[in-house]
């Protein structure tokens, strides 16, 4: 089981704490990843979630790399329709001049958020994402300084912005991103963690649609949601705010802050909350040391995956952190 290991990571606010204190738990476990072996770091984007605190990628990007030394540090991802091209540009290019090597940009086109939420951060009627392909052409054009002559922004350059070496990746839970990534010759990450259903598809397509650019050859990575502690009944308590969580949201219910281990074990899930999650949570790697390593086993030589994100939203953080170092410990030896 050769295969590298990141870390998304969504800088949960957990009920009685404060958002401050979710992003310095953030910064510390993306110190602890570095020592761990973790290859990267990622930050989602996501609004209008008070249990949430990573609406700013960008800004949290430059705070974990500014305390970490080795580590890659990205987004997972930036949801373009959200943002002017030129501003990612710029934004990845001053991060990009600062950490030089280290900086990672992942592209998405979902917003992140509700259609509502959306439409005040585009400021626009049209929220579908129609224009996606227009707009990562023109992010990529900014940051490689490629417009065409006759293009209205070719008098335009992206300062810091064009030259930048940041490395894009395209993320995605469906065919349709993995064609793109596949096509533009770009590394494609799937998020396995929310969309089970179309792994096996996503990546097939990927592979058969890829063309070299970027990359010579594909590069797949794939975010699983892993809850790891000292055994299996330990890890089923850490992951009860995760799932309590997520049947909110998908029950329609306003989401507050993130659930603690004892609010979400005094709340079992109705059937129909169990039945809502079920496409996610069935995918979702729990257990203890023995069932995580056999678990992520089967999944890499299924897939045949290059890389695992590791997503774990645990609101006891030295739990969150216990898991990520059993995780560690289960690939770094393997990975070496």
């Amino acid at each position: 089981m050769s295969v590298s290991f990141s870390v998304l990571d969504l800088a949960p606010v957990v009920d009685g704490s404060s958002v401050s204190e979710a992003l310095n738990q953030s910064i510390a476990l993306a110190v602890a990843a570095e020592q761990l072996g973790y290859r990267r770091f990622w930050l989602a984007e996501h609004h209008n979630m008070p249990g949430i605190a990573s609406s700013s990628p960008a800004v949290m990007i430059g705070q974990v790399a500014r305390a970490t030394e080795t580590i890659r540090v990205g987004s997972g991802g930036i949801m373009l329709p959200n943002h002017a091209p030129l501003v990612v540009a710029e934004q990845f290019g001053t991060l990009d001049a600062l950490f030089p090597d280290r900086i990672d940009l992942g592209i998405g086109r979902a917003p992140g958020t509700d259609q509502v939420t959306a439409h005040a951060l585009r400021r626009a009627a049209n929220l579908s994402a129609d224009d996606f392909p227009q707009e990562l052409a023109q992010l990529r054009a900014f940051l490689a300084g490629q417009f065409p002559p006759e293009h209205p922004y070719s008098a335009i350059t992206a300062v810091p912005g064009e030259g930048a070496a940041v490395q894009m990746w395209m993320l995605g839970s469906s065919t349709y991103s993995a064609q793109v990534a596949g096509l533009l010759g770009l590394p494609f990450a799937f998020a396995r963690h929310f969309a089970p259903a179309a792994t096996y598809d996503a990546l097939a397509v990927y592979r058969d649609s890829f063309r070299p650019g970027v990359l010579d050859e594909p590069y797949a990575m794939l975010t699983v949601t892993v809850v790891a502690a000292a055994d299996d009944e330990a890890a089923r308590q850490q992951a009860a705010p995760h799932r309590l969580a997520m049947a909110r949201l998908r029950d329609g219910s306003r989401p507050g802050r993130y659930p603690t281990v004892a609010q979400a074990l005094a709340e079992p899930l109705t059937p129909m909350q169990e039945a809502a999650i079920g496409d996610s949570a069935s995918a979702w790697i729990v257990g203890g040391r023995q069932r995580v390593a056999d678990d992520i086993g089967a999944l890499v030589e299924s897939t045949g995956v290059q890389e695992i994100m590791v997503s774990s939203m645990l609101a006891d953080f030295d739990a969150r952190l216990e898991s990520h170092q059993i995780v560690a410990d289960i690939l770094a030896p393997a990975h070496a």
